[in-house]
């Protein structure tokens, strides 16, 4: 980790980002043209089928870009972007998709599936900026027409009202409201954005963090807007508000950061890539003034969000940032107030590794419930906990987990109301088709010095000299996986397996023709698993597993530090009871 005091030009780079992007354009529709990408869900495009398209909002945050860069040959594209743009708003009041935009031009909103209202957040907070900074230099009309996209985007906004929990779409709607308020002199909109941004201060602190809890990706657009509030605002009480949130989102990006593997330690609650990416480093780097330094300044990936929202990190939070001390991190990230439901996040690091966990959370793609990263010669190998149905994250897995340092013990089980790939939109009753379904523990990063083994239920990981042993202490399908040349699973028997960059340690469920599994229909349906990282592997305790009251729960018999037995409980049969807090210890 070098130190620079270079100071940070970022019309420079705003201006290189801008020159990059000049091939993406695409003059005939006047939008960005880019390769399809996707998290899998709300589009119902494929790259098969659509290579290129023309997204809707990266194609406003060009346009705000370009007008950003205050060069005069740029303000007539930037007009063009807009004005197309918003031809592709609904601005029918009697429409649930009200306000919104599509996320492609070549997909319209009544093919979506569904429609993401999300994105009346994130194309009006790129309207408001061109409004407010660049107004006066774009014409009479082009300004009325922003000036009613705005509006029924405030509309849409004010009606979906997100609460305080969904924490960047709760700062996100705000900024939007705000700033269109202040803007035209909507005294609605401003009361209304206000008492937004109190109800997420009141929720916030009182939950001791937010809910959107250690996301990489969604810490870093909370802390963008909230600077941007800070910043454009001209409410007193805003202000305030948006620095004690960022002072709060600061502090728990520095806590989760681990400086030997130079990676953001879990668990997350959501993320897109179990590796920082080299945009979320080249935030990192930008708002620390070059302390935390990844790149050179041509190997920096700028993000044209970021030009002008006076995102720093304070200065007091360095000194966390770069320690390398033993710690253990317990937090609570949910509760709900009425029911007394908690749930409760993990996270142990040492110079040589970090673990994050939940300990009872379900499994979809965005969440990393169990994530550990390694340093590796000055790279960093990870380690994460997947279920997947044929390759994609199958979110009505619900992983439990209760750890001691380096020991921990796991538990999966699974729900019968809850989604496959989302835990919203796709919600399948508890059945599902596959021709492949299987527990992983994955493997990515640098792997080199990196070497598996395998023997029955054991499995030993090297990971640069460091020891980890994987068990299969349980595992139950309904009678199939213990019936030898059974259709459903091959027993308690690791399989290590490789694809592209990540080695996979497996433990199949089910593989062959495709076969509808049917969750509700199923009696026994859980697996108990022991991991070992270190020291840990050296002085393992004895792990008694029992069946008892439609739980099965492995123990360990010795006591803990806290002088009571460590373990986890998991119900045999699928139900619908949704992750709640159950103490592992």
């Amino acid at each position: 980790m070098g130190l620079s005091t270079k100071s940070i030009d970022h019309k420079e780079l705003l201006l290189k980002k801008i020159v990059s992007q000049e091939n993406d354009y695409d003059p005939h529709i006047n939008m960005l043209l880019r390769p399809f990408h996707s998290p899998g869900y709300h589009t119902t495009l494929t790259a098969e089928d659509h290579p290129l398209v023309h997204p809707t909002h990266q194609s406003l945050l060009y346009a705000v870009g370009l007008l950003n860069t205050e060069a005069p040959e740029y303000v007539q594209r930037a007009c063009d972007v807009i004005k197309r743009l918003l031809t592709l708003q609904d601005r029918d009041p009697k429409r649930d998709t009200f306000g919104i935009w599509p996320w492609f031009y070549e997909e319209p909103l009544s093919q979506m599936a569904p429609p993401d209202w999300n994105w009346a957040d994130f194309c009006g907070k790129e309207l408001v900026l061109a409004a407010l900074l660049h107004g006066h230099r774009l014409p009479e009309e082009l300004r009325e027409q922003i000036r009613q996209g705005i509006s029924c985007a405030c509309d849409s906004i004010i009606k979906r009202d997100v609460g305080p929990h969904y924490t960047n779409i709760a700062i996100m709607g705000a900024f939007v409201a705000l700033i269109a308020g202040e803007l035209y002199d909507r005294q609605d909109y401003r009361d209304y954005a206000l008492l937004r941004l109190e109800k997420l201060r009141r929720y916030t602190e009182g939950l001791g963090t937010f809910q959107e809890f250690n996301s990489p990706n969604y810490s870093v657009i909370a802390i963008v807007e909230l600077s941007k509030i800070h910043t454009y605002s001209v409410n007193p009480r805003a202000k305030e508000i948006a620095s004690g949130l960022l002072d709060r989102v600061w502090r728990m990006v520095a806590v989760h950061y681990h400086p030997t593997t130079r990676q953001w330690a879990g668990p997350h609650s959501r993320s897109y890539s179990t590796l920082l990416t080299n945009k979320i480093k080249s935030f990192l780097q930008l708002a620390t003034d070059n302390k935390l330094n990844f790149f050179s300044d041509d190997e920096l990936e700028y993000d044209a969000e970021w030009y002008g929202s006076g995102s720093r990190c304070p200065d007091y939070y360095f000194e966390i940032f770069i320690r390398t001390d033993t710690r253990v991190l317990e937090e609570l990230y949910y509760r709900n107030e009425e029911t007394g439901v908690e749930k409760w996040a993990e996270t142990y690091m040492t110079p040589q590794y970090s673990i994050g966990l939940f300990r009872n959370e379900i499994m979809w793609n965005q969440t990393r419930g169990l994530v550990a990263y390694f340093e590796n010669r000055g790279q960093s190998t990870f380690l994460q906990m997947r279920c997947l149905h044929d390759g994609f994250d199958y979110c009505s897995a619900v992983l439990s987990v209760a750890a001691e340092k380096g020991h921990l013990l796991l538990g999966v089980r699974f729900l019968t109301n809850g989604g496959d790939t989302h835990p919203n939109l796709d919600r399948i009753q508890g059945r599902m088709a596959a021709t492949d379904f299987r527990l992983r523990m994955e493997f990515g990063g640098c792997l080199d010095r990196v070497s598996i083994e395998t023997e029955g239920t054991k499995s030993q990981v090297v990971v640069n000299g460091l020891p980890l042993q994987f068990e299969c202490l349980y595992a139950a399908f309904d009678e199939a996986l213990a019936v030898d040349g059974g259709e459903l699973g091959r027993g308690l028997d690791w399989e290590v397996t490789k694809q592209g960059n990540v080695y996979g340690l497996d433990l199949v469920i089910y593989e062959g023709q495709r076969k509808t599994i049917d969750f509700q229909a199923l009696n026994k349906a859980a697996f108990l698993f022991s991991i070992a990282i270190g020291e840990a592997v050296e002085n393992l305790p004895p792990i008694t597993v029992v069946e008892e009251a439609g739980n099965v729960t492995a123990r360990i018999t010795a006591n803990n530090a806290n002088g009571s037995p460590r373990q986890v409980s998991i119900p045999l049969k699928p139900n619908d009871k949704h992750p709640v807090y159950i103490d592992g210890r």
